[in-house]
């Protein structure tokens, strides 16, 4: 009987840490990669028909509290506030002026929207407008 009170809470801590350890490792994993963009909510154009040369990407800096990235044509850079699960942007700048058509614009509107985010199962990174995805990213090496 006393062996399997002890197996019992042997077994409760184990899942109260190995749940601990995950959430503090997908709160960490926001910081430190680059992330590519996959998918973008709202324009009725495909997907690879926005961004035909390259994807947006975004990169976020713990230190100076600043993404920065490509929008698919021009490079940016804006602040962020982070608080738990909620983040949003200030308005983003881009670098230069070149035209590469509309995913750039459909891009940086999204960005406005967002106000939370999350990264799911698969590693992807979600950024939420309420609990509706509006872009998703895939980290990449760089």
């Amino acid at each position: 009987m006393k062996l399997a009170i002890v197996a019992s809470y042997f077994l409760a801590a184990l899942v109260f840490f190995s749940c601990k350890s995950t959430q503090e490792i997908k709160g960490d994993g926001l910081i430190g990669p680059t992330w590519e963009l996959e998918y973008l909510s709202g324009p009725r154009i495909a997907f690879q028909g926005l961004f035909r040369e390259r994807k947006p990407k975004i990169s976020f800096q713990k230190d100076t509290k600043k993404v920065e990235g490509n929008a698919g044509c021009n490079g940016y850079t804006t602040d962020y506030k982070l608080n738990g699960r909620s983040i949003s942007f200030s308005q983003p700048g881009p670098t230069t002026r070149m035209y590469c058509g509309e995913g750039e614009k459909h891009f940086l509107n999204a960005m406005r929207k967002v106000d939370g985010y999350n990264i799911d199962e698969n590693g992807k990174l979600n950024l939420l407008a309420g609990p509706v995805p509006m872009l998703r990213f895939h980290p990449v090496n760089e």
